[in-house]
């Protein structure tokens, strides 16, 4: 089987995170640049089928700047058979659309029979990727799996919801996102770093998969401003003196909730 793992680099999550009021953009000077947490689950989920099913690849992708080399070695240091990393400065703020766009293309040169993400990255926190890949491919898609079953011909898991937790399945090839509920990344160790030296590690551009990222047919965002967040300002204080349920009364009925 071959499997193959969205991964992404973001800023340090325990880090300052702002963005740059010039571009728009993540800054991303702020903080460490890391493999996401919830990637690091993505590829631990592979790997452990793989260790159950000798012969499995578990090939891991990702859209990201040059310099996002040594993050993408970990996933191979964790145990990672081969990598993918489409780099190309057009790429440069890419919207979700293109984004999908993208690892669609790369997903689909690598070739796969199941492609495993995780649901929520922790900087954009878009949450519709793996189900844009997914309708790219044009294979079903499971995703938010807190569990997840891979067999030989189908994958299933459970999603849970406010209404419950349903139990969903489809048959490969497939595209699967998974949430926080699965178990942690593996620890790296000096034999495995060492191991993803030598690994395969393929950089792609555009003009390999074949992607305009200003393509007229195709829909993008557009951000036409960003501005520095407020700063809170004092809230309200009301003093007992005897009628503080009024006034808590009447503020509430000014400001609309009651």
């Amino acid at each position: 089987m071959k499997i193959v793992v969205l991964i992404k680099e973001v800023p340090d999550t325990w880090g300052d995170r702002r963005l740059d009021l010039e571009t728009g953009l993540t800054d991303r000077s702020s903080s460490a640049p890391v493999l996401d947490e919830i990637d690091e689950r993505a590829v631990e989920a592979a790997l452990a089928h793989a260790d159950a099913h000798p012969g499995t690849e578990v090939i891991v992708v990702t859209m990201a700047p040059a310099s996002a080399t040594a993050t993408v070695r970990k996933a191979l240091a964790m145990g990672a058979t081969s990598a993918v990393h489409v780099v190309d400065d057009a790429l440069r703020g890419a919207d979700l659309l293109l984004t999908a766009d993208v690892l669609a293309a790369a997903t689909r040169r690598t070739g796969f029979d199941l492609v495993i993400a995780g649901n929520l990255s922790t900087d954009g926190g878009g949450g519709v990727v793996p189900a844009m890949v997914a309708e790219m491919l044009g294979v079903p898609q499971l995703t938010a799996l807190s569990s997840l079953e891979v067999a030989d011909d189908s994958v299933s898991g459970d999603r849970v919801s406010d209404a419950g937790t349903m139990r969903v399945s489809a048959s490969l090839p497939a595209v699967v996102s998974i949430t926080e509920a699965l178990p942690e990344g593996r620890f790296t160790t000096f034999k495995g770093i060492m191991a993803a030296k030598k690994k395969p590690f393929e950089t792609w551009d555009l003009a390999e998969l074949g992607v305009e990222a200003d393509d007229p047919a195709q829909a993008r965002y557009i951000m036409l401003s960003v501005t520095e967040r407020p700063p809170r300002a004092a809230g309200t204080k009301i003093v007992d003196e005897g009628d503080a349920g009024e006034k808590l009364a009447a503020f509430l009925v000014a400001e609309g909730v009651a």
